[in-house]
């Protein structure tokens, strides 16, 4: 599951007991396990903490591509796992922090991980604490989503929002300099400088409190649904044949998104305002 998504609360425990017997005439409880139901999802989240840590293993053995594809599978399973909690009806805190402590190791330390192997330990100092950001705030996102689930005034998320970058997405975004080196094999994409100062800037997104579009905010009309159906699939055409250049296209689209969430998020702030106003007004 994903907090950033709000896709979180996973799993229940099991809504019946066994019962042993004893010489054959005595029932005796045995303490409450989980389903099968529950337990589905949260192979799916161990899958995608495996995927995560798999990712550290491949960055290790210099094998920089299936690093990054191992992350990149780490947070398809984590964008899937919270549906089937909700769908399977497998939903309880226990999902909730399971799902939280493999996204800050799938998403915070694996990508930290990669990017001081692949360029940041050149410069040993600067480079660490880059990568110390970007693992410190995935946690700092994650806890602060976590502190606020029973929170009832949440002003983003009621209106459709996230407050900042997704730890998934945040995780993509770190390494877009790392897919640019991988498509092009140019060595100023690997410059621990630059990579440092990127990792930073989305370490800073992702705990930010501006207001970033979510899958509920985004509402396409209908004169443009078939429309949009084409380009996803041309957009997994493009994953297939030029998968490293397509992760930097969505990287970039995502990025030019932000402003768009910031000025609609004002629009509703505005309205909402208003609102408020006229209600006063009336009383």
């Amino acid at each position: 599951m994903t907090p950033d998504d709000d896709d979180a609360l996973l799993d229940s425990d099991s809504d019946s007991d066994s019962a042993a017997f004893d010489d054959g005439d005595s029932p005796e409880r045995l303490p409450r396990g989980l389903t099968l139901r529950a337990l589905v999802p949260n192979a799916i989240t161990s899958g995608a903490l495996c995927c995560g840590l798999t990712g550290i293993r491949f960055a290790i053995a210099g094998d920089f591509r299936s690093a990054v594809l191992a992350v990149i599978v780490a947070g398809m399973l984590d964008g899937i796992d919270g549906r089937v909690a909700r769908a399977m009806k497998a939903q309880s805190r226990f999902g909730a922090e399971l799902d939280s402590l493999a996204d800050a190791i799938s998403f915070g330390v694996a990508p930290a991980l990669i990017l001081y192997l692949w360029s940041l330990q050149e410069v040993p100092r600067f480079g660490w604490f880059a990568a110390l950001a970007l693992a410190v705030c995935c946690a700092l996102r994650l806890a602060r989503f976590n502190a606020r689930i029973d929170t009832e005034d949440q002003p983003h998320k009621s209106a459709g929002f996230l407050t900042g970058v997704p730890a998934p997405v945040g995780a993509g975004l770190a390494m877009m300099p790392l897919y640019l080196w991988i498509a092009s094999d140019r060595p100023e994409f690997r410059h621990p400088a630059g990579v440092a100062v990127w990792t930073a800037v989305i370490a800073f997104l992702m705990i930010s409190n501006i207001a970033t579009l979510s899958w509920a905010s985004l509402r396409p009309r209908r004169s443009v649904r078939l429309e949009l159906i084409l380009v996803f699939g041309l957009v997994f055409a493009a994953m297939l044949t030029e998968p490293w250049l397509t992760l930097v296209g969505i990287c970039v689209f995502y990025i030019a998104l932000i402003p768009l969430g910031v000025a609609r998020y004002a629009r509703v702030r505005r309205q909402r305002a208003d609102a408020r106003a006229a209600t006063a007004a009336h009383v």
